[in-house]
């Protein structure tokens, strides 16, 4: 038997942030999980179809839109699926592999707590976002909407390929209209970044020229 329920956002969200490392939920911040018009999807056994003695597991589906966190929830899936703790070979670390040249700018120091603090990470990364979406306003302006090597640039997938590459070589990929290429050391590219990620709504990001992560 099938039910549809929005009553369930707080049950699936808790279980959401016990999976992502917190422990105490007055710590956890809600605000941005706004899943207005999302429908969760359960499956609940009859009773006859329930065999006595018989521990049959629920389960749960999340469906999360086009917003901000179904654009952070994607991209950190894509870069480390979503492990808070995992450094690469290339010593990009935890849920959306930062550097340490990047953290750094985001006011980011201290990397073993970094790892260990999965609110530093989300704010981290919120930060980054909004530091680049200050830096690439006017190629957001001038590029969205347009096609480069047969992908429809949207504000999202630049902001993702500027996660991806930095700003400098996204500026550089869009305003030689896709000529001057990048990829990272994994062989991922600009171009599949700004295709993958795109249609996100990222207006809740304020660009931010200063943007950094409160460690207190």
């Amino acid at each position: 038997m099938k039910k549809k329920v929005s009553a369930l956002v707080f049950v699936a969200l808790v279980m959401l942030m016990t999976k992502s490392g917190y422990s105490n939920i007055t710590s956890f911040d809600f605000s941005e999980y706004r899943l207005d018009n999302t429908i969760l999807e359960y499956t609940v056994l009859n009773e006859d179809e329930v065999a006595v003695d018989t521990f049959v597991p629920v389960s749960f589906s999340i469906f999360l839109d086009k917003g901000f966190i179904g654009f952070k929830e994607a991209l950190g899936f894509k870069e480390s699926q979503g492990d808070y703790g995992v450094v690469n070979q290339f010593g990009y670390m935890g849920k959306y592999q930062f550097g340490k040249g990047t953290l750094a700018m985001i006011g980011i120091k201290d990397h073993n707590s970094f790892l260990e603090n999965s609110q530093w990470q989300e704010a981290a990364f919120k930060a980054n976002t909004a530091r680049n979406k200050w830096i690439l306003r006017k190629d957001i302006k001038r590029s969205v909407g347009r096609y480069i090597n047969g992908v429809r640039v949207t504000e999202s997938g630049i902001l993702a390929a500027a996660h991806l590459a930095g700003a400098g070589n996204v500026k550089d990929y869009l305003r030689s209209g896709g000529v001057n290429q990048f990829a990272d050391g994994n062989g991922v590219t600009i171009a599949y970044y700004l295709k993958k990620f795109s249609g996100y709504d990222l207006s809740f990001i304020k660009a931010n020229k200063k943007a950094k992560v409160n460690m207190l």
